[in-house]
């Protein structure tokens, strides 16, 4: 892209044991092409030019962080993770602030088992949100037919997929606006599912950018499965 794009802060909220994966470490410690699929969910921030820092929200105990190549990349704080992502990712903000980051500044925060972004999606988030008022995120349409579902399984309606989008990373917002969101819905007891969530909480309309459908989380084994193919077939 040929325009200028805003220098950015990166938070990655990593403190989960993915319990879905059933495996025998914290999903984002599983390997994927060679290295753990946290060391590729970070790669793409830390090879990109306008990063100002990154924090990474980590269990007390982990075992695994010290052993990776890039716990010792300058460019990397550790600060302990919440009980829920919402908590480890205000407690990466506070450290921002303590650090002396501007509640102006732009962060991105990013799933730590969503290896997948490309840099294309990273820049095009950048350069579409540089000027929005409120910040966004990427995401992409529904594809399939949805069904709203009672209680017992069966269909109540067939719902307009026009409306809907599967919401994924990263997600963009001032430091400031973002941490008064995150603190607030806490104080109140508010289910946060993400960072928008916060946002929409606190009154605010995020900005989707549709981005590629190949970002995916992993959060089952057939979704690593399916990366680990799809990566064992690059040049």
């Amino acid at each position: 892209m040929s325009e200028k794009l805003p220098a950015f802060w990166a938070v990655i909220p990593a403190a989960g044991i993915g319990a879905r994966m059933a495996a025998d470490r914290p999903k984002q410690y599983l390997q994927l092409g060679g290295r753990t699929i946290l060391e590729h969910s970070l790669g793409c921030f830390l090879d990109h030019p306008g990063l100002k820092g990154l924090v990474v929200s980590l269990a007390l105990d982990d075992p695994y962080w010290p052993t990776l190549a890039c716990a010792d990349d300058s460019r990397i704080q550790r600060v302990e993770g919440g009980a829920e992502r919402s908590g480890s990712v205000l407690n990466a903000l506070l450290h921002l602030h303590a650090q002396g980051a501007a509640d102006e500044d732009w962060v991105l925060v990013h799933d730590a088992a969503r290896p997948n972004l490309s840099r294309d999606d990273l820049d095009k988030l950048l350069a579409e949100l540089a000027a929005d008022p409120v910040g966004g995120l990427l995401a992409v349409p529904a594809r399939d037919t949805l069904k709203r579902i009672d209680k017992h399984g069966r269909v109540l309606e067939t719902v307009d997929r026009s409306l809907i989008w599967q919401a994924y990373t990263p997600q963009m917002f001032r430091l400031g606006a973002l941490h008064r969101a995150l603190a607030d819905s806490l104080v109140a007891d508010v289910a946060i599912t993400d960072e928008a969530s916060a946002m929409e909480w606190a009154g605010q309309a995020p900005r989707l950018i549709e981005g590629r459908s190949d970002n995916l989380k992993v959060t089952r084994p057939e979704d690593l499965e399916w990366l680990r193919q799809r990566w064992s077939n690059r040049p």
